[in-house]
């Protein structure tokens, strides 16, 4: 038997905003999808994978956030710093770039427990002015 989540189609109906359908569009007909339900389901699929891998970082990781901010947001910069002091033991570096008059580009590298790995993102993307983080994990492999 498959996947238990693959065995009955449920039909549901969703309301999305016109430019973010458009984009949907756009890359399910780049991707060669036949519909938009299999480009739907697929995307589905794909945040619950990444939901659940979330969900599982425990124990040591070396880890990367990327996070795209508006640095004209009242506050935000100093949220940040006292984000990233609270937490300076995990915290190797980070590299900052400005790319353009409002906006920057920050890559913090950390290596320390999973879980509070995890709980610096959330807390990083929480933030209002923030418009994107991404977190990467990896398990440190053992020297042989």
């Amino acid at each position: 038997m498959g996947d238990p989540m693959e065995q009955e189609l449920m039909r549901i109906g969703v309301s999305l905003p016109e430019n973010l359908l458009t984009k949907f569009d756009g890359i399910i007909e780049q991707r060669g999808y036949s519909s938009r339900s299999e480009g739907i389901r697929d995307a589905i699929r794909s945040y619950i994978t990444h939901y659940e891998w979330m969900s599982d970082v425990k124990g040591r990781r070396v880890a990367t956030i990327t996070l795209i901010y508006d640095h004209t947001k009242r506050g935000l910069t100093s949220s940040l710093t006292e984000i990233q002091h609270e937490h300076s033991a995990l915290i190797k570096t980070s590299i900052h770039i400005h790319l353009d008059h409002d906006n920057c580009l920050e890559v913090v590298i950390l290596d320390g427990e999973g879980q509070e790995v995890k709980t610096i993102a959330e807390k990083l993307m929480a933030l209002k002015g923030v418009k994107y983080v991404k977190l990467n994990t990896a398990q440190p492999t053992e020297s042989h």
